[in-house]
């Protein structure tokens, strides 16, 4: 990237969000650090930002509140900061649009991988022969970016995660296990029938009565491109 990616961190412990700020500065990002919900919606009336570190935890409005409104509004990228761990708290997190989550403690190269994963979605799309087309739609399998009509489509990284599983096998059906195994455990059981769910809000004009990506009853799946 040309300039620094500007992120906004919210978190209510002051120690850790002095060692994100001096840890994400070192790996070359602009940082601005917010105590709570209130003090990040004021920056973000002032400020831009190109991705946002949110605790869900914190006194107040929580983590999961503060989203859900920026959401009404806003698609910037969003990573949860947690301590939860147990899966239906990943769900309520990718339920209301977080890209991606990582539970305390953890490793710091680790959270600056899943960041630059985050913000490389952003790249303008390459003319090649990774494009998936279906219905109104092109998605770029290398990019992981999604458009309809030439307007670009928001995804999380889970969706993108997702769409790509189907649309590198379209026409044929994926169980939870072949989509398990295709992306190496970072999703299973119910998060991939949440991850289904959201992704077919932006696929499908009424989702109960999905065309493109279809459920093949007892069996899974199928991204249809015929």
């Amino acid at each position: 990237m040309e300039t620094a990616a500007h992120i906004l961190v919210i978190d209510d412990d002051a120690r850790l969000r002095d060692l994100l700020r001096r840890f994400l500065e070192e790996s070359g990002f602009m940082v601005t650090d917010a105590e709570n919900a209130a003090h990040a919606r004021a920056y973000m009336d002032s400020m831009m930002f190109d991705l946002m570190i949110i605790d869900v935890m914190m006194p107040g409005e929580t983590g999961v509140e503060f989203l859900t409104e920026v959401r009404r509004n806003s698609d910037i990228p969003a990573l949860f900061l947690t301590a939860l761990s147990e899966a239906e708290d990943r769900i309520a997190g990718l339920e209301i649009g977080a890209d991606d989550y990582i539970s305390k403690p953890f490793e710091p190269r680790e959270l600056i991988l899943r960041i630059r994963r985050i913000l490389n979605r952003r790249l303008p799309p390459q003319p090649h022969d990774t494009m998936v087309e279906f219905g109104p739609f092109r998605f770029d399998t290398e990019t992981r970016l999604l458009f309809a009509e030439g307007r670009r489509v928001h995804l999380t990284s889970a969706e993108q995660d997702l769409l790509g599983c189907f649309a590198r096998d379209p026409n044929r059906i994926l169980s939870r296990d072949d989509i398990t195994e295709a992306l190496g455990g970072r999703m299973k059981g119910r998060s991939i029938d949440v991850a289904v769910a959201r992704l077919r809000t932006k696929l499908e004009g009424d989702p109960r009565f999905a065309v493109l990506l279809q459920t093949i009853r007892g069996k899974g799946w199928m991204l249809k491109t015929d």
